[in-house]
């Protein structure tokens, strides 16, 4: 088919930006900045910009003041609820304990930080961008990175729109656009899936450790007025996870009677029977937390893979022609739950030297002055003092782990560590156990008050895909799939996915039944928890058609 197929336009531009996050946004208005001439382009799958953008959010303002020091004096800008109360718990059964602040790190301290929707953040921040000139695409997703000559990157193409689940052209086919750059920064977010592509192909792994991942799972809740403290930033960590599970909560009131509550949960655990869905609903009803949402509403509901690897797990970020930025390259603060201020921070340096090439009358080289650069940068700085955090709870188990590696973000502010640099081990699809050595763990069915379903969940997060499209979830080995995922670990994959995409289902009765792997691509939230978390490696995701998935109302 691909024969009979017309030739794709072309659009050049000095800079292509692949992803409307703050990381691509923020890089885009620093490139208009220093280089007002530079032609700029950002692509974005979302149907608009904020349609994919999931996080808790409470964001460091450090990157703000850098890209648009006059933002405070805004009536606009979407950073209005400052931190007033920060609080910390470690929670056993029904119970809860609170950690004095004095006792908890400084760096781990949130007052000073704003809790906002991180979606509307990047609305604001694309009418910025568009205001100084830069070109924005959403509803496109780029499918293909486009190699040159001398095997630099030169841009991106959009995918296909219009292709039937059978690969057939559909009436209402439309051929994929090529925008073409002397340099592509690519800022997808988490386990980019062209950034897991550029990994592979320039070996931009080789000497790191292997990165981490976790799952954030978020609901957005409309609670009374008397429950609503505006500006409390709670955290918890423990129960209803074991010690030897590692995740943890957080709550942020803003705005109009808003709560965020979300439940981070590191994609290393070992049961193939644990779900991070169950585990989060079932967290909701502890005493500390149940009684804020008593008489409220749930709005919002979405999930996201955020990328835990820190210091160690960066890989090169730097290669002909291109670049990774944001949680593409891996800069999330695991212990501050945060990562907003290092994906700007780290686009805005990544577009200072590409404008600085760009001045030179340069193109498509490597832009080895951002890969010495970032370590050194307040980026490098921040991730330095964490970088044991992840790996000693790991290690260690929730109890232990946590205390020591708050010891060392403690020594570390005082420039030394204990623990030099600690190893993650080996990545998160090879951390599961055979379901033969593990128990099996029984969630309470929800009560559709406080606790939900999957699929009512879903709803809430206006997902939606073209079904009559080629499946974006590719499952590379079906009897692999079979003999391993589901003989030996039970078929996880309806567990930790967040969205109800993957179900076993049993075609007849008797011993000797079969189980036939479905897969509800419509469902998808582009969590990407399933390229992660599959034993195997057995299932990629792509980009679907652009504009599919979610479209999250201001999460």
């Amino acid at each position: 088919m691909s024969e009979e197929l017309p030739a794709r336009e072309a659009m050049e531009f000095d800079v292509v930006i692949v992803g409307g996050g703050p990381s691509g946004l923020a890089a885009a208005i620093r490139l208009k900045q220093v280089s007002p001439d530079a032609s700029v382009v950002i692509v974005e799958k979302g149907a608009e910009i904020g349609a994919h953008i999931l996080s808790g959010a409470c964001v460091d303002p450090i990157a703000f003041d850098r890209l648009l020091p006059g933002w405070r004096d805004e009536d606009d800008a979407p950073l209005k609820t400052k931190v007033k109360d920060d609080r910390f718990y470690m929670l056993f059964g029904q119970r809860a304990l609170r950690l004095p602040n004095a006792l908890m790190p400084p760096l781990l301290n949130n007052h000073g930080a704003f809790i906002v929707s991180l979606g509307d953040v990047c609305k604001w921040l694309a009418a910025k961008a568009e205001a100084l000139g830069v070109e924005i695409y959403p509803g496109f997703a780029a499918s293909e990175v486009l190699f040159g000559d001398n095997g630099e990157v030169v841009g991106v193409a959009t995918g296909d729109m219009g292709v039937a689940r059978d690969g057939a052209p559909k009436d209402t086919f439309t051929r994929g656009m090529e925008l073409r750059a002397k340099y592509t920064l690519f800022a997808e977010g988490a386990r980019g899936h062209l950034g897991k592509r550029l990994l592979a192909h320039y070996d931009l792994c080789k000497g790191r450790e292997p990165q981490k991942f976790g799952i954030g799972i978020k609901e957005l809740w409309q609670v009374t007025p008397d429950r609503h403290h505006p500006g409390l930033v709670q955290h918890t960590f423990g129960w209803p996870l074991d010690n030897k599970t590692g995740g943890g909560s957080f709550l942020y009131h803003y705005g109009e009677n808003l709560v965020a509550v979300g439940f981070v949960l590191h994609l290393n655990y070992e049961n193939p029977y644990l779900s991070p869905f169950d585990e989060f609903q079932r967290f909701k009803t502890h005493p500390l937390v149940r009684r804020t949402f008593t008489d409220g509403k749930r709005i919002g509901y979405g999930a996201r893979a955020i990328a835990e690897g820190g210091w160690q797990s960066v890989p090169k970020v730097a290669f002909p022609g291109g670049v990774l930025i944001g949680d593409d390259a891996g800069f999330l603060n695991v212990p501050r739950i945060k990562g907003t201020h290092n994906a700007m921070l780290s686009g805005m340096l990544a577009a200072e030297h590409a404008a600085a090439a760009l001045a030179a009358g340069r193109a498509g080289d490597e832009l080895t002055e951002y890969e010495k650069g970032w370590r050194s940068s307040d980026v490098g700085r921040d991730l330095w003092k964490v970088r044991n955090a992840k790996p000693l709870w790991s290690r260690f188990g929730t109890a232990v782990g946590i205390g020591l590696g708050g010891l060392d973000m403690w020594t570390n502010t005082m420039g030394f560590s204990f623990f030099g640099t600690r190893s993650h081990g080996k990545p998160d699809s090879a951390c599961l156990k055979p379901a033969a050595s593990c128990r099996p763990i029984a969630y309470p069915k929800p009560d559709g008050v406080l606790t939900f379903d999957r699929l009512s969940s879903v709803y809430l997060s206006n997902t939606n895909h073209e079904e009559d499209q080629p499946v974006h979830l590719q499952l590379a080995d079906p009897g692999l799939q079979k003999a391993s995922e589901y003989d030996v670990y039970a078929g996880p994959s309806g567990r930790y996915c967040p969205a109800g995409v993957y179900e076993w289902v049993r075609e007849d009765d008797g011993p000797q039944a079969r189980m036939r792997f479905v897969i509800n691509a419509q469902n998808c939230v582009h969590c990407k928890t399933c390229d992660i978390k599959d034993p195997n490696g057995n299932i990629t995701w792509v980009a679907p058609e652009g504009g599919g998935g979610p479209v999250y109302p201001s999460m």
